[in-house]
């Protein structure tokens, strides 16, 4: 086991080690010039997008783009407590299931005049819907197999990232320039905005304030996962166990449908509301879950890539984009409507 450990811990390093590199890179420049530290290291790391090719750092580059993200999300978790989350209210809550129900279904519409399939409308828009590339792998572990559907599924992953990571800059502008108070602007940001990572770069960008909120409604999107996976695995599982008979394939192994870090903030959420943590942990938590962020967000960047958009043509982009720009436009409704 030890050796097992060690092996995972060399073959991880120099990718980590990249990762960590440009994270510090940019918390220097951040320091030094003062701007979003976030935005610094998607960017520098998108100007060494060449590692995450590279046998010896692709590893660790996945592993911060991934674990780590996922711990600094979890960590988070010891910054809010539930007298925060119940001040979302309902109606909160029913802009984001509204905004999740009716961007899945655009993409179903949309799918069809775009002479795609149900199957990637449904694809799309859950992944533009609630987060991204990890909606987008989950909900294709239970839609059937089709033709290119790999490489469809690639694209989504990539485009979704794409459009997030500008959305990421372009959204607190949008924020701004409308004088969004923090809970609307977090409203705004976390309710749009598609991968985790991204809306805790745009919201803390902003401010503290902005930031809670948009990760608190973020996650409740990332909530919402299981949910649509439950219903989107029954609505094609007779189509799925026939795809798989006729490969002579046994029902492959899954990930849970619910992240295990978004089990991990609720139960930090509950040991952060029950005031038994004391303040100075509190801190030390919240520095390393920002150092956590700002590494993966660096990896993240690394993995950003464009070429891979060509493959697939023009109508996935489109699909994807106009679900992003409905989810944007709906939520900003929303928010004009409750100012």
């Amino acid at each position: 086991m030890i050796g097992a450990l060690a092996g995972a811990v060399r073959t991880r390093f120099p990718g980590t080690a990249v990762s960590l590199m440009v994270a510090a890179a940019a918390s220097f420049v951040a320091a030094l010039h003062g701007g979003p530290q976030m935005v610094y290291a998607l960017f520098f790391g998108v100007s060494l997008h060449f590692l995450a090719h590279e046998p010896r750092t692709r590893p660790g580059i996945d592993f911060c783009a991934r674990s780590v993200l996922r711990v600094g999300v979890a960590l988070l978790g010891l910054r809010i407590t539930l007298a925060q989350i119940a001040a979302l209210g309902w109606v909160t809550a029913a802009v984001v299931t509204a905004a999740v129900v009716t961007t899945i279904g655009l993409g179903q519409a949309l799918a069809r005049r775009l002479g795609m399939t149900r199957a990637q409308g449904i694809l799309s828009g859950g992944a533009v819907a609630i987060c991204g590339a990890s909606a987008a792998l989950a909900i294709s572990a239970v839609l059937p197999k089709e033709r290119h559907g790999e490489r469809f599924t690639l694209v989504v992953v990539v485009s979704v990232t794409l459009m997030s990571t500008a959305a990421m800059v372009l959204y607190p502008l949008i924020a701004r320039a409308l004088d969004l108070p923090p809970a609307l602007a977090g409203l705004f940001i976390g309710g749009t905005i598609h991968d985790v990572a991204q809306v805790v770069g745009a919201g803390y960008g902003l401010s503290n304030a902005t930031g809670d909120a948009a990760t608190l409604v973020k996650l409740m999107r990332v909530s919402m996962l299981a949910a649509v996976v439950a219903v989107v695995s029954a609505a094609f599982r007779a189509r799925r166990e026939a795809a798989e008979v006729a490969d002579g394939n046994d029902m492959r192994r899954r990930d849970p449908l619910v992240p295990l870090f978004l089990w991990a903030f609720v139960a930090l959420v509950l040991l952060g509301s029950s005031g038994w943590v004391p303040k100075p942990l509190l801190d030390a938590a919240n520095l390393a879950s920002r150092g956590c962020l700002v590494v993966a967000i660096a990896a993240l960047g690394m993995r950003t890539s464009f070429a891979q958009l060509a493959h697939e043509g023009w109508r996935p982009v489109l699909l994807i984009a106009a679900e992003t720009a409905w989810m944007a436009v709906f939520v900003l409704a929303a928010i004009v409507w409750m100012r």
